[in-house]
């Protein structure tokens, strides 16, 4: 039990890292096509290699999360539709056509749909590897490796990050490249969307994104306090959920994204500024007019 909450916690760790940025550039369901779509990259990379633990398949998870990125951007960039709209139709058409191919010609590998969107993180400890003399998860290993990346990046390019989040036009005035961070930005993404593919599922993995963050978000508008909260939030929702899933014996994934859900709902009506107090506020107002 204690590496299946390993597992969940560096998961956790990586995903909701980068995910301060991207619901601070207003693109954190971008994150939902990204998770569903790299399965096409996966499946091309298993078919030319025929090894599920082949780093090719990281690779085509990568390059097509990153044509997944250029095509919503192309088709917003035209003027003929809004992001949302872009996201709708590139992410069914790649992921359509992973599913097609999935259930053709892979009926009997263990690329199963049902895991690959639900996730069963009690399977993890089973698939493991030996490092430095000792047995540990293979999933443990590679996020562990995608979470010190993903704290490089940020150290790194803090700066570039934070002002490319919060005044692109700026900073692209500033000689700082946008694109450049933006797409380093999306190859992480779904790097770490892959890696935590096989233990998670897709849909944990989307909350994992988005949901911590959103939640500091609410308490703090300073970009060190939100990534610090983001990642207390994502570890408290995983020990929480964790703990709640292995004792009631339902999904541990669904239970850490339920957690997730309720932790956001608690800070939106109970945080100081939250809609509560803003909607007792906004009557007070009224019938003092």
């Amino acid at each position: 039990m204690i590496e299946v909450f390993a597992v969940l916690l560096v998961t956790a760790l990586a995903s909701s890292l980068l995910g301060v940025f991207l619901v601070l550039k207003g693109q954190a369901m971008t994150t939902d096509a990204i998770s569903h779509t790299i399965l096409l990259g996966i499946v091309i990379a298993f078919f030319i290699t025929n090894d599920l633990r082949s780093p090719l398949l990281i690779i085509g998870a990568a390059v097509i999360g990153l044509i997944t990125v250029y095509l919503i951007e192309l088709v917003t960039a035209s003027g003929l539709m809004k992001q949302d709209a872009a996201i709708g139709i590139v992410f069914t058409a790649l992921f359509a056509a992973s599913v097609i191919l999935v259930s053709r010609y892979a009926d009997n590998v263990h690329l199963d749909i049902d895991i690959v969107l639900m996730g069963q993180v009690l399977f993890a400890p089973l698939n493991r590897i030996e490092l430095l003399g000792i047995s540990l998860p293979y999933a443990l290993v590679q996020l562990t490796i995608v979470f010190i990346i993903n704290i490089l990046f940020v150290l790194i390019f803090y700066k570039e990050l934070k002002v490319t989040s919060f005044d692109p036009v700026y900073a692209a005035a500033a000689g700082i490249s946008t694109t450049f961070i933006y797409y380093i930005l999306m190859t992480l993404v779904s790097v770490t969307a892959v890696t935590a593919f096989d233990a998670v599922g897709s849909i944990l993995v989307i909350s994992f994104f988005v949901a911590p963050a959103i939640t500091a978000y609410l308490v703090t508008k300073r970009l060190s306090h939100m990534i610090w909260l983001t990642l207390i939030t994502a570890a408290f929702n995983s020990l929480l959920g964790c703990s709640f899933g292995y004792f009631t014996d339902i999904s541990i994934s669904g239970s850490v994204a339920s957690v997730s859900l309720v932790t956001f709902l608690a800070v939106f009506f109970f945080n100081k500024n939250g809609w509560i107090r803003k909607t007792l506020k906004t009557r007070s107002m009224l019938r003092k007019i």
